[in-house]
């Protein structure tokens, strides 16, 4: 918390007069260092400027003004990146949450032509229909309709009631709906369309964008899993050498690990409501209270393709989405994982890059081809997932019935979804470009024939051979291990029958593998 020193004398310390002007207060801040205030009135050292020298300007430079576009936008994900998330902007954009509130008032509006009671709305005809269909499109709601809107919300300063505003001026030709006008947005409250048109929104670009997107990149990872299935590979646990596995093997690791996570994002429901300011229907049961309203809402939500939550108060609590982007997140996590390990790799020489044409690797030294779209993928899902974790952590939360804190934070739904999607791209584009470098991967196993220390104590533990292990350790650790001096340790091992010493020497790092090709080439029989 920052203090301001005061006083009320002109002369004090802090409110006496210099040149005519009266020196400004200062404030105290407890995290900023401050002079001590014994020298706080003395006078200033004499690199300091005087209170007479020229003041700098108050306000910026003022810059040109830009038109927006994906040279000028301040988001990278409208400039540079988009290219790659352009798709989203019929969906997260201003003009997406128009189109899909637009489809919302529409659809209630024919819910309502349905319900017997309310005499007062007849049911539509095609026509009436016809136009009311064509509103829910894309055609129908151009980005033409949504400029109306924006312009109309300059005398409203409502976005939801702008958007009624104008569908009256479109239901105004047809006779039907213009005799109805004033049972657009009947009984509603805003967040009645706002939850359902965000829940569209999110349903749109997960089961369209998303969970294609990462489709595709479980099914490269089984792709690897089974081109490398059994390519041996020397593990490395604490960065240190360990038991062989394969490429193939660590490949399907991460394939399932993902698959099990896209599966759970979309097993996760997207929740609705339509029950009015509170949540209670106060308003629906004061105009007809002979209808059973909960049941209408219950019909109507999924209409839509949603799922009712029969309780709410005036907002859908949001507990879905922070649901939904928590799979996402650990989805993303999984992925990091990937492409740290994948970047190693790259380092050990395991993989290689497949150079294109024209492509710069650094700006000073010709030789490199840097993994970068593994480490742009990394720095997208770090994006992504930190946007995301405040929306799980903030949406949630809300005081007493509604606060407004949600508002404009779920107008950033879609930039955690679009830095994803933009770290899926790399991650595909960084996978296009391997190829495994079979002698690189042979000479590395070669060189560490102390893994083999694991399979020969285990074996002298069979037989009863005292002190395997202390054996082993003594033999390897800290040691120059090779292929000779390992067989002269099997040989000279006592108590170990002849059969066993020789399947032993027939062990190799590159065949110590255990099942890990069978577990990559079984991968199929366990992803969606």
């Amino acid at each position: 918390m920052n203090t301001t020193l005061r006083s009320s004398s002109k002369t004090g310390l802090m409110g006496r007069e210099t040149a005519g002007r009266r020196q400004p207060y200062l404030a105290v801040s407890r995290i900023c260092p401050c002079r001590p205030l014994a020298t706080l009135a003395a006078p200033p050292p004499a690199s300091i400027p005087s209170h007479n020298a020229p003041k700098a300007a108050s306000t910026p430079a003022q810059s040109p003004k830009l038109e927006l576009s994906e040279l000028t936008a301040v988001s990278p994900l409208d400039g540079r990146y988009g290219r790659l998330s352009g798709p989203l902007r019929t969906i997260f954009s201003e003009y997406g949450l128009i189109r899909y509130r637009v489809l919302v008032e529409c659809r209630w509006l024919q819910q309502l032509s349905r319900i017997p009671e309310v005499t007062e709305v007849p049911p539509f005809s095609p026509e009436a229909n016809k136009l009311l269909d064509r509103l829910c499109t894309l055609e129908g709601c151009s980005t033409e309709v949504a400029a109306r809107v924006k312009q109309t919300e300059k005398t409203t300063n409502h976005d939801v009631k702008a958007v009624e505003y104008v569908l009256k001026e479109h239901f105004r030709s047809n006779p039907e709906l213009a005799a109805v006008l004033e049972f657009t947005h009947f009984a509603c409250t805003s967040e009645d369309i706002n939850n359902l048109s965000h829940a569209l929104m999110l349903k749109d670009a997960v089961h369209n964008h998303v969970l294609p997107t990462m489709d595709k990149v479980v099914s490269e990872l089984g792709r690897l899993a089974k081109d490398f299935a059994d390519v041996p590979m020397l593990s490395r646990t604490h960065g240190q050498t360990a038991s062989p596995t394969t490429m193939g093997k660590e490949m399907a690791v991460f394939a399932y690990r993902l698959q099990r996570q896209r599966d759970q994002l979309a097993a996760v429901p997207y929740l609705g409501k339509m029950a009015g300011a509170v949540g209670n229907y106060n308003a629906h049961m004061s105009a007809y209270p002979e209808v059973d309203w909960q049941a209408v809402a219950q019909e109507f939500v999924p209409s839509l393709g949603l799922e009712f939550n029969p309780y709410v108060t005036q907002i859908e609590p949001h507990d879905y989405i922070a649901e939904l982007f928590s799979a996402i997140i650990r989805f993303n996590n999984i992925l990091i994982d990937f492409d740290r390990d994948v970047w190693g790799y790259i380092s050990l020489g395991y993989f290689r890059q497949r150079t294109i044409a024209g492509e710069v690797g650094s700006s000073t030294m010709p030789h490199k081809v840097n993994p970068i779209d593994f480490e742009n993928s990394e720095g997208n899902l770090g994006l992504a997932n930190a946007l995301m974790d405040h929306l799980i952590n903030k949406l949630p939360i809300s005081r007493w019935q509604r606060d407004l804190t949600d508002s404009t934070v779920l107008r950033n739904l879609g930039v955690g979804i679009g830095h994803a999607l933009l770290a899926y791209a790399s991650t595909l584009k960084g996978i296009s470009k391997l190829q495994i470098d079979t002698a690189r991967l042979a000479a590395d196993l070669d060189n560490s024939w102390e893994v083999l220390a694991e399979p020969i104590q285990t074996v002298m533990r069979r037989y009863g051979v005292p002190e395997p292990y202390e054996k082993l350790k003594a033999f390897t650790r800290g040691q120059r291990v090779t292929q000779e001096s390992m067989m002269t340790f099997v040989d000279g091992i006592e108590g170990l029958p002849e059969l066993a010493k020789d399947q032993l020497k027939k062990l190799t790092p590159a065949n110590y593998i255990g099942n890990a090709a069978e577990q990559a080439a079984n991968l199929h029989h366990y992803l969606g």
